[in-house]
């Protein structure tokens, strides 16, 4: 069983994705905008990130990079759960660290393979 840092600003797609998180057995903890879920990152040490994009405060991309690039939180894997489903927002992603990318609404079968890699 892992601990999942889930930060998204929308309650139904933070309920959905908590519920697939929860349904593999994981323990989740939750954060509603990008700079919650760096704070989060640090205090929690989650073993990974699942991270929407648009958000308000601190975007995705931008709490990704925060989170990859501070030694405290850099081994942890984010993928990034988000409805921009561009060719350029994806590799975007990867520049900013990101393990992986998963457009909304997550095919439930597609996000447990791409956590079960993340966590190894």
């Amino acid at each position: 069983m892992a601990k999942i840092l889930v930060v998204d600003d929308s309650p139904t797609q933070l309920t959905n994705l908590v519920k697939i998180v929860e349904s593999q057995g994981h323990s989740v903890v939750t954060a509603t905008n990008g700079m919650e879920g760096v704070d989060k990152a640090r205090e929690e040490q989650p073993d990974l990130i699942l991270m929407d994009v648009v958000m308000p405060e601190l975007n995705g991309f931008q709490a990704t990079r925060k989170i990859t690039r501070d030694p405290s939180t850099e081994k942890i894997p984010v993928i990034l759960v988000t409805t921009k489903d561009q060719e350029t927002d994806k590799v975007w992603g990867e520049r900013q660290g990101a393990f992986g990318y998963v457009v909304k609404p997550p095919v439930e079968a597609e996000l447990v393979a791409m956590i079960n890699k993340a966590l190894g």
